[in-house]
């Protein structure tokens, strides 16, 4: 399509309600023609399915009870951190550079954006911030897309972001066009083995492959005959040199595949990248359950994951999750 039927296509697909349409229509098309994606009915209404799920099309909404959300956000914090929670509270009620105490500016927070400056504030305005908060922002996910941090980090390191940026790439996610461009290429720039849009929709939630290496999971559980949540997890996610169920129920059938453990810690570790499929790993799993029981496997599952935040006061799942947006996929493409 021309520019312009693009400009168009997506104008169509955004809801009626939308404000500034001509705004979201051109960051939306930018975000396209930066990652050098087509533009396609089905890609857009990906984009505006997630937008509309993650935040209604407000690029900086009103989060309800935000105060108490990252109050008890800093408790847990601080518990982890070993820090005695009245240290920290006490911490909290010195000034800040606009009069009110940093605690005082948590309670009147109504924003993530407002509660994410007064962090950034405290850590870069005292030292004692910077020891004891460093990393404890609790925003971890940003912008009208709801863009994880540390996804947007680690794409920016690899890919040319084509916007000037004022402060920093975490602040980029507060803007619409940033938080347009990095949701877009979490949700759609990478190749991964899906006939459905839904398993792009829970990994957007759960992690780039994580339906894929779900499916896999349910693999292996069949072919090494031990129980796995197939969570789309290949390795812990503390790391530190322990050994996951995942990998051990491979090593169980290591013999069967021909390979020792180096080899397969090193295929389980490419499980954020295409490359995992290519591995004897992946193949050979699928090869040994296929044979077990007659018939062929998916590629791809919704992972089996409940969800846990600062932001989540219900019980909600992966599944739910994909879902939601699949519905509102399907409706975008029916209008």
């Amino acid at each position: 399509m021309s520019p312009a039927e693009s400009h168009a296509l997506i104008d169509r697909s955004l809801p009626r309600s939308v404000a500034d349409r001509a705004g979201w229509v051109k960051d939306i098309y930018d975000a396209f023609a930066a990652l050098e994606l087509a533009p396609s009915r089905e890609n857009v209404c990906a984009v505006v399915a997630v937008t509309a799920q993650e935040s209604g099309f407000r690029v900086d909404p009103v989060v309800p009870d935000l105060g108490a959300i990252a109050w008890r956000e800093i408790d847990r914090r601080a518990a982890h951190a070993g820090i005695p929670v009245g240290i920290v509270h006490e911490v909290l009620k010195l000034d800040s550079p606009i009069g009110l105490s940093y605690g005082e500016r948590i309670e009147h927070a109504r924003t993530e954006k407002e509660l994410s400056d007064i962090f950034e504030d405290f850590t870069g305005s005292l030292p004692l911030g910077r020891a004891l908060f460093a990393s404890w922002n609790p925003i971890r996910t940003r912008g009208p897309m709801q863009v994880n941090v540390a996804f947007a980090d680690r794409f920016a390191a690899s890919h040319t972001y084509p916007y000037p940026v004022k402060v920093s790439i975490d602040e980029e996610l507060f803007t619409r066009r940033g938080s347009l461009y990095f949701g877009t290429a979490h949700l759609l720039a990478y190749e991964a083995p899906y006939d459905r849009y839904l398993y792009r929709f829970a990994d957007f939630n759960a992690g780039q492959y994580s339906s894929r290496n779900a499916a896999f999971q349910q693999a292996l559980s069949t072919a090494s005959g031990k129980p796995l949540t197939a969570d789309g997890a290949l390795l812990p996610h503390d790391g530190g040199g322990k050994v996951g169920d995942t990998e051990l129920a491979v090593r169980s059938i290591a013999t069967r595949l021909r390979l020792d453990d180096g080899a397969i810690h090193a295929a389980l570790e490419e499980g954020r990248s295409a490359n995992f499929e290519r591995s004897a790993v992946y193949r050979g799993v699928f090869r040994l359950a296929e044979q077990t029981l007659h018939h062929s496997l998916p590629r791809a599952v919704i992972p089996h994951i409940e969800l846990e935040g600062p932001k989540i006061e219900r019980r909600l799942t992966t599944e739910w999750y994909a879902r939601r947006v699949n519905g509102r996929y399907q409706a975008c493409l029916a209008q």
